[in-house]
């Protein structure tokens, strides 16, 4: 049973990924929005809902191997404070970290140590430059003793975890319904009880695993299983539903259905298939980097 006791104990409030930073002007339930399509906007939407802002991070270490290809850490906060005040509803932003699965630190060449090092430098760089900001502090690591190694180097540069908002947990994504995943878990609560945790990409068999120690988690996943499904009925118009909010709406709901009350958070009631809004792209949005995205493909992480 979970211990009541803990901190992540408790419902866990869930952000739907979305490749379509446009739903924020139309949904009302969570999103989770990449700084990689949201600043290709040269009109940003006014948020209906709260959100919170990825990074990019698992795309640009993917593809570059690095950050230099990425805006600045100056740069990068300067977009997030036009997030903040044009768009509104900004739960908090992640850091420009490093992922630290081993075919990303195979293309860096770096350790896992030194990914480490620059996920805590670039979040305290970005607390330095732009302190009215809601930057989160993100644990990287691969291994369970990796992350309570991280946890040492925020303790060792003066950051107190516990009381940040919340605190990310990356490069679980991928096996996000393992054990070991879930060991990542209690190796950071061990570390710092009473830190409240936020799983990159973890999802139905995570939440149920682990759920009660996360505050909140987020998912894509949706996307690319709309990709192998026909279109929901009604849904005439596309050839799947990877890019359709009556689907992603449908998906969320069937998770947080499927969990126990500890664990799923209060949902947003959705409303009737019927009366859900048609969700459009406005006339000057780029083109979605959906197809053969690796962001995607990983729901941001």
């Amino acid at each position: 049973m979970p211990d009541p006791r803990r901190a992540g104990a408790g419902p866990v409030r869930f952000f739907l990924g979305t490749h379509h930073p446009h739903w924020l002007r139309h949904l009302t339930v969570p999103l989770f929005v990449s700084d990689r399509t949201l600043r290709r906007y040269r009109t940003l939407p006014v948020a209906t809902c709260p959100w919170a802002l990825d990074s990019g991070g698992f795309t640009e270490l993917s593809t570059h191997g690095s950050w230099a290809h990425g805006p600045s850490p100056r740069a990068y906060a300067d977009r997030v404070r036009r997030y903040r005040d044009q768009i509104g509803n900004l739960a908090w932003a992640a850091p420009q970290d490093w992922m630290c699965e081993p075919f990303i630190t195979a293309i860096t060449g770096l350790s896992v140590a030194e990914h480490q090092r620059r996920t805590v430098q670039n979040y305290l760089t970005l607390t330095t430059i732009a302190p009215d900001l809601p930057f989160i502090p993100v644990l990287q690591g691969f291994a369970p003793p990796d992350y309570g190694a991280c946890v040492r180097r925020y303790q060792d540069a003066g950051v107190d975890l516990t009381t940040c908002p919340v605190v990310g947990v990356g490069s679980v994504c991928r096996r996000q319904g393992t054990a070991e995943a879930a060991e990542v878990i209690a190796t950071i609560r061990d570390a710092v009880p009473g830190v409240r945790l936020h799983g990159f990409g973890v999802k139905s068999t995570g939440l149920r695993r682990y759920g009660h120690e996360l505050s909140s988690s987020d998912s894509l996943a949706w996307s690319m299983a709309a990709r192998r499904e026909a279109p929901l009925p009604g849904c005439d118009r596309h050839a799947s539903c990877a890019n359709c909010p009556r689907y992603a709406l449908r998906w969320r709901d069937n998770l947080l259905s499927s969990l126990s009350p500890n664990t799923a958070g209060p949902t947003v009631p959705v409303r009737s298939e019927s009366r859900i809004p048609t969700v459009r792209a406005p006339k000057q949005r780029p083109r979605s980097p959906l197809h053969g995205s690796s962001q995607v493909r990983h729901a941001l992480r």
